[in-house]
């Protein structure tokens, strides 16, 4: 399993110290550090099965910055993911990738019932 997070983010370390109080053994990626690549990136969103504006940090400064809100709608999905790869920053967290499951953002319910 790869747990993908900012360390400085408060939802990624409450997600780290979910996983650790369950005994969930992972591998931690640092997304500032290492961010994702395309081919990463489009695979997690093929496997997710989720629309890919998820996988957006759309609260980041960069996001609102860049005023993605307005130009996400009009560029392809293969500009987007080549977007998401250019900065980690851009790329919501925390990210679980197990095989085939991708989870986006934590959310304690939906990891409780699906791990």
């Amino acid at each position: 399993m790869l747990f993908i997070c900012y360390p400085k983010c408060t939802t990624c370390q409450k997600a780290q110290k979910w996983l650790d109080a369950n005994g969930i053994k992972y591998e931690l990626r640092n997304i500032k550090e290492n961010n994702p690549t395309y081919e990463e990136l489009s695979q997690w969103h093929n496997a997710s099965g989720q629309p890919l504006k998820k996988f957006f940090n759309t609260s980041g400064m960069l996001y609102r910055s860049l005023e993605l809100k307005d130009k996400l709608p009009g560029m392809s999905d293969e500009e987007q993911l080549r977007l998401l790869a250019t900065d980690g920053m851009l790329v919501k967290r925390p990210l679980l990738i197990d095989g085939d499951r991708v989870f986006i953002g934590f959310k304690e319910k939906e990891w409780e019932t699906l791990l």
